[in-house]
This record gives C-alpha cells, sequence and structure tokens, in this order.
C-alpha cells in the first residue's frame, strides 16, 4: 500500500496545465492535472482498447466532446468514457482533476 498527498506533492503553473503521474502499474495509471483557470486540455483520443475516469477533486468547468458538446465539471463529478471516445477538460476556475486509465497507456 502506499499514500500520495496529492495537494502537498502537486501544484499548478501558470501558462499551461500541469500533469503529474501519482501512479503508473500495469493494470492501470492514475495522472492528476491542474489547471489554472482558463486553461484546457483539447479534445483528444488514444486509438486504444480500454476505460478512462476523470474525477474533479476541486474546483468548476466543463468536460468536452468531440462534436463540440459540453458538460459541467464540479466537484465530485466523474467521467467514465472509452479511452478511444474523444474527450477533453477545460478550467474555469483553479481545477483539479484525477484521471485513471485502464489498462495504462
Amino acid at each position: 500500500m502506499k499514500k500520495i498527498e496529492l495537494y502537498k506533492e502537486h501544484g499548478f503553473k501558470d501558462l499551461t496545465f500541469s500533469n503529474y503521474l501519482v501512479h503508473e502499474s500495469e493494470h492501470m495509471k492514475v495522472i492528476n492535472f491542474n489547471f489554472k483557470a482558463g486553461q484546457k486540455l483539447p479534445v483528444h483520443s488514444h486509438d486504444l482498447e480500454g476505460e478512462l475516469t476523470l474525477v474533479i477533486l476541486e474546483g468548476e468547468g466543463e468536460f468536452m466532446a468531440a462534436d463540440g458538446a459540453t458538460m459541467p465539471a464540479r466537484p465530485g463529478d466523474v467521467l467514465v468514457s472509452e479511452i478511444a471516445e474523444p474527450h477533453g477538460v477545460r478550467a474555469t476556475t483553479d481545477m483539479r482533476v484525477l484521471v485513471t486509465i485502464a489498462p495504462p497507456i
């Protein structure tokens, strides 16, 4: 068992979103993305089989899809998606997002 104090380990950057590899194994990958207000992870996809979750830990923004559709993203919200399905995130306030990918890419 291991414990990571995420808020102590990983902060924000002014010019672009910040990412931190929390954990990686043959079964999954966990990444923390921190966004200052206005920053985004553009809509993208991966040519792989598997699933991902995006969990909003703090702040607000929106989940984005390839067709331009958006869904609100608030603390406690979880987006579950096939990894091949286009996905993105945009922050309206400073926002912390925890992403889990299984199997890892």
